[in-house]
């Protein structure tokens, strides 16, 4: 065993896990006052479900099963983790070592942190208006028929990776180093679908509805941009030299993304907000995400710079196109998922077109690009329709006025008692 791996890629699983709890409050500072419990407890549906998911069949889907068609591994292999856990002399361990020389069974809990933080991202677009219940199921079929597969397609030799058909046939290895098909564009594709399924929010377009609590999203934006690098430098599998580099990579592209973001704000507003500031930021971590390893240092920030503009422009569009993707999970994750994908094309060392390379590399980027998009619409409207149908999305709109803490979790946030009907106003 290499105890360096093995020590360095169970800290980044740690890292990935607690993406979700940020991302839980980026988006629960986001909603109103009324609405924050069930925010930050939809984050935490997505932990549970998705852990009892991935124990039974979701491992096996992703990596562990026999590949079908390219598609997704069946789920009797690694059935209850079998593959991958063994007890011996009363103590239960991992079956053996992968080809990085650490225990299988870190394997199962980094990617299981990435389960959990990609269906978590789906909820932000959902905020304020949808049934815990339905959310619960809907997390374990979206695991279950979207997201396992997509990662066996993505990462584990399937249909859509580096030696699959698709890149077989074109000459080009398609490239995704931590996400940006398997987690942004396949979250934000499924966050779309949903919204235009269950609709808008009361008020929506027709009254301001701000965020309750901007420390909130601050404080999410900084443990997401904290666990990032233990999702894209753990993407290394190994306490290695590319994992260093795509703790620079990224943090160089954040920085790049968020300044970006900040100065296209200034010039349409005359403020740097804090909200911008967390968006940018967000925008960052996401788009160099399928990149990290490839991009050098002057076009990891080349492409942060892109994405904090696109994003921002991105956000706007629900208003004119009229869907209320509440806390703009489209325009920062699927926007700067789609563009960090594409740029690889352009950028990758040696296969990018202005790193010395010709145009396979990004027909490649493009078409599991595609794919990915189309996969995660079909499943996901499936799902998500068959749930409409059976149990309904939504809470009422009475519910929703009053507000869904109470309706869901039967609490609030905060207790008002003492406090001026103004600052009450203020604060709602």
């Amino acid at each position: 065993m290499d105890s360096g791996n093995a020590a360095w890629i169970l800290t980044s699983a740690s890292l990935v896990f607690l993406m979700t709890p940020g991302v839980a409050f980026f988006y629960g500072g986001m909603v109103r006052a009324k609405a924050v419990l069930n925010m930050l407890m939809l984050s935490v549906g997505a932990l549970a479900v998705t852990g009892v998911v991935w124990m039974f069949w979701g491992w096996s889907i992703a990596y562990a099963g026999k590949d079908v068609g390219g598609i997704f591994g069946d789920p009797a292999s690694g059935f209850l983790l079998k593959d991958a856990v063994v007890a011996k002399d009363g103590v239960w361990t991992a079956t053996g070592m992968n080809g990085n020389k650490y225990p299988v069974s870190i394997d199962v809990a980094f990617q299981l942190a990435f389960a959990m933080i990609t269906v978590a991202l789906i909820s932000g677009a959902l905020a304020e208006r949808i049934k815990m219940s339905t959310w619960m199921l809907f997390v374990a079929l979206w695991i279950t028929f979207d997201y396992a597969p997509m990662a066996h397609m993505v990462w584990n030799g399937g249909l859509l990776s580096g030696t699959g058909p698709i890149s077989t046939a074109i000459g080009a290895a398609a490239h995704d180093f931590a996400g940006g098909t398997v987690v942004h564009i396949n979250a934000a594709i499924a966050a779309l679908v949903i919204v235009l399924i269950i609709g808008k929010r009361k008020g929506f377009g027709t009254e301001p509805i701000r965020p309750h609590n901007v420390p909130f999203v601050m404080l999410g934006a900084f443990l997401l941009w904290f666990g990032w690098f233990g999702f894209n430098a753990g993407s290394a599998f190994g306490a290695n030299g590319t994992a260093g580099y795509a703790w620079v990579s990224t943090t160089a592209a954040t920085s790049a993304a968020t300044l970006a973001w900040l100065f296209t704000e200034k010039i349409r507003s005359g403020h740097y907000t804090a909200m911008g500031a967390a968006s940018g930021m967000v925008a960052g971590l996401v788009a160099i995400t399928p990149a990290a390893d490839v991009v050098s240092p002057i076009w990891s920030m080349v492409l942060g710079a892109i994405a904090g503009v696109l994003c921002c422009f991105a956000c706007g569009l629900k208003f004119k196109l009229g869907y209320d993707d509440s806390l703009d999970v489209v325009g920062v994750h699927g926007v700067g998922g789609l563009t960090g994908t594409v740029l690889i094309g352009f950028f990758a060392e040696g296969t990018g077109l202005f790193a010395g390379g010709d145009g396979k590399q990004l027909l490649v980027q493009i078409i599991i690009a595609l794919v990915a998009i189309a996969y995660s619409a079909v499943i996901t409207a499936i799902i998500a329709f068959a749930l409409e149908k059976t149990m309904g999305w939504r809470v009422t709109e009475a519910q929703e006025v009053s507000g869904i803490d109470l309706v869901d979790q039967g609490e609030r946030a905060y207790d008002f008692a003492g406090m001026s009907s103004s600052v009450i106003k203020e604060v709602k």
